[in-house]
């Protein structure tokens, strides 16, 4: 069929892409001497599995979105990082603290990036309006993890008063479904922080900052509700499972808020050709 063969002269290019482009072997060696200064450093960030699916990541990364694109994802990682073990202590004698006290493995390394990978893919189409969507999910993706990420472990140590999202009745910290307003504003500032980085560094335009700060803000807030919906009744519904949805979800409601831009420039020029 002519949709069969439209995939498999797309595969064939980019395969010719991979033969000529020689970023992706600048991505290996980068990604393999972080990987190997990570595996003898003493302070562990990932498991072994967790540092080799992080490896992949990270290759796939550079090739698809250079320099620019895995800046951002590495921000994600350093700052999500090093939240998780702010106020470790309490965390643990609490009983809140994540398992293997912080140190992540490959669960977890696709529930933060799926989206993102995806969202980077997806910029190999030939459409430039396309192109430029898939960045801005890619963008609003992992503003919407570290939101998420900050919020829960800040939230955590320093949430005064902590609410459940659906009854706003007050919870422990590290309830599913918790929020505070000390997390809540740190998350905010997070998305913020990646959405401007990004903006700096030319991924995204300033008006795209605001959609990926807004989708972080909401993605957040359903999580939470989903958290405290569905979590402790579904089996399969684990953090990382709802990690994904997080992170898609951010993707999804940029995407809408581009095309509500995109339509409402539309009509502006439309109703002032009109009026000419």
């Amino acid at each position: 069929s002519s949709a069969a063969s439209d995939v498999y002269k797309r595969l064939l290019q980019i395969m010719i892409i991979l033969y000529s482009d020689s970023s992706w072997f600048t991505g290996i060696i980068l990604n393999t001497l972080l990987l190997s200064i990570a595996i003898v450093a003493p302070k562990k960030l990932l498991t072994l599995p967790g540092y080799l699916n992080a490896w992949f990541l990270g290759i796939s990364i550079w090739w698809l979105l250079g320099w620019q694109g895995y800046s951002v994802i590495a921000f994600y990682f350093i700052i999500g990082s090093a939240m998780t073990y702010v106020g470790m202590s309490e965390k643990k004698k609490a009983g809140i603290a994540e398992k293997r006290s912080g140190v992540r493995g490959p669960e977890n390394v696709w529930g933060s990036g799926l989206t993102a990978l995806i969202c980077a893919v997806g910029t190999l189409s030939s459409n430039p309006f396309y192109t430029k969507l898939f960045i801005l999910g890619y963008v609003a993706s992992i503003s919407t993890k570290l939101s998420d990420t900050v919020a829960s472990e800040l939230g955590k140590v320093y949430g005064k008063n902590t609410f459940l999202i659906t009854t706003l009745k007050p919870v422990s910290p590290g309830t599913e479904g918790a929020i505070s307003f000390e997390g809540t504003v740190a998350g905010f500032l997070a998305s913020a922080f990646i959405a401007l980085i990004s903006f700096f560094i030319n991924l995204i335009n300033f008006t795209e900052v605001f959609y990926c700060i807004v989708a972080a803000f909401i993605a957040t807030n359903i999580e939470s509700l989903i958290g405290a919906m569905f979590q402790d009744k579904i089996d399969w519904m684990t953090n990382d499972v709802v990690n994904i949805i997080n992170t898609s979800t951010g993707a999804l409601i940029a995407f809408f808020l581009s095309f509500l831009g995109v339509e409402s420039v539309s009509y502006t020029h439309l109703r002032a050709h009109e009026t000419d």
